[in-house]
């Protein structure tokens, strides 16, 4: 198993390294392309359906989800937050894997709730929900990773310091008693995994995806909003498949390389390296995403 670790871990870090080199510009070029032509599939499918044409549904059911998949295959700041966190954090995979499902799923939510309410409430078309979903909804998207990333960083900056400085404390057990009044690190890691776990949904869900937009007006105006719906968390469900490879790597990629470098430095001097990382891996999802929120004020 540490041989095979390792391995899977060079050939994530081969594809890290062509994906810097180029093959991001290459793989989202694809990605455009293939979200276009998926986009022009949904509007035939969604007349077929209208005109209750055999096999109507499962055609637009598979549209969505390869218009996911290609919409989550080209830069995204959901790939970054996942691909971060699982780098940056001992989290197993299946939890990681969990975050990406969840952060799809809760985008397709925040897509419904944006195209109904806008069009029952707010009367707005599908120009004015493209405005929000690329302005404010997109900033504040990548203002929120910004800021999830900027605690990593903090944190793993914190933890970096006091191995330095020496060890980190450990539960406040008093000396009278025998009892811990306080948590301990680990106690205090293992309360903030609900609200990481929330933190990093939120701030994937809060910017709604281009296609469910398009998708859920056009089922909205011809009459097959469940339709629309449904399409909707097919393309949420091809969005998480990404996600989930993301996750993989970037679970592989710790276990393979970044743990086994701590074990074989051992002691603090492992300490400082997953809290290095941790500190690196905030610090690449600041880099990637502050530059965007910057560049609207």
């Amino acid at each position: 198993m540490p041989r095979f670790l390792t391995v899977s871990a060079l050939i994530v870090g081969a594809v890290a390294l062509w994906l810097a080199l180029g093959g991001a510009s290459w793989l989202g070029a694809q990605a455009v392309e293939g979200q276009r032509l998926a986009q022009d599939a949904l509007a035939g499918a969604i007349r077929r359906l209208r005109a209750g044409e055999p096999g109507a549904i499962a055609s637009l059911m598979g549209i969505c989800f390869a218009y996911g998949f290609f919409h989550a295959a080209g830069p995204g700041h959901g790939k970054v937050l996942i691909g971060g966190y699982g780098v940056a954090r001992n989290v197993p995979l299946g939890r990681l894997a969990g975050l990406a499902l969840a952060s799809s799923l809760a985008q397709a939510a925040t897509a419904v709730a944006l195209v109904y309410g806008a069009l029952m409430v707010l009367g707005w078309g599908r120009s004015d929900l493209q405005g929000a979903a690329d302005g404010w909804l997109n900033q504040l998207s990548y203002a929120a990773i910004a800021g999830i990333g900027l605690w990593l960083m903090v944190r793993g900056l914190v933890r970096l310091h006091r191995q330095f400085g020496g060890p980190e404390p450990k539960a406040a057990v008093c000396t009278q008693c025998g009892h811990a009044h306080g948590p301990s690190i680990e106690d205090a890691a293992n309360t903030t995994t609900l609200r990481e776990a929330l933190s990093i949904v939120a701030a994937v869900a809060v910017r709604p995806c281009t296609g469910a937009l398009f998708l859920l007006v056009l089922t909205w105006q011809l009459n097959v909003a469940a339709a629309g719906i449904a399409g909707t968390i097919a393309i949420a469900i091809g969005t998480a498949s990404v996600g989930l490879v993301v996750a993989v790597g970037a679970v592989t990629l710790r276990a393979g390389a970044i743990t086994r470098l701590a074990d074989l430095a051992g002691g603090q001097a492992g300490a400082r390296v997953l809290a290095g990382v941790e500190a690196a891996a905030g610090a690449a999802i600041v880099a990637i995403t502050l530059p965007i929120v910057l560049a609207a004020l």
